[in-house]
């Protein structure tokens, strides 16, 4: 028995792919941000980004929240952002770790409110004290 299944009906959910906020930054992407796709998910370099080659991975469908995506959204990401770090590894030698996160909600800081993970390449030195990585998100808190 597989693992990443869900009991989810996807009958009648196609126009939930179809349903857009015409100010979505993520849901128009194209040109040379635009770094990888599949059916389900697609991925582009950050706007911002924290450090070169940031990627952004989105489930094409229009979800605020990473807990409200479709067990196949989640492994169409997954796919992409190992497909994304394959190739940022091969482009840039220097790469040494990745951080991967998610912004959900208001209090966490997200400010698109399309579901998005960030793949952030980490090169040696690139901060003075990297221990705690993620937990840098509140800063006192981030070494231990």
């Amino acid at each position: 028995m597989k693992h990443d299944r869900e009991d989810t009906k996807f009958t009648g959910t196609s126009e939930l792919y179809e349903t857009r906020e015409t100010n979505c930054v993520f849901c128009n992407v194209s040109g040379s941000r635009l770094v990888g796709e599949n059916a389900l998910a697609i991925a582009m370099r950050d706007a911002f980004a924290v450090t070169e080659l940031h990627t952004l991975i989105t489930p094409k469908r229009q979800v605020a929240s990473y807990f409200d995506l479709f067990q196949p959204e989640c492994n169409a990401i997954e796919r992409l952002l190992q497909e994304c770090r394959t190739h940022i590894l091969a482009e840039d030698l220097d790469v040494r770790g990745f951080n991967v996160g998610v912004n959900d909600g208001d209090e966490a800081d997200q400010t698109v409110m399309h579901c998005h993970l960030h793949l952030i390449p980490r090169r040696t030195g690139d901060v003075e004290s990297p221990r705690g990585g993620v937990r840098g998100v509140i800063p006192e808190r981030q070494s231990y």
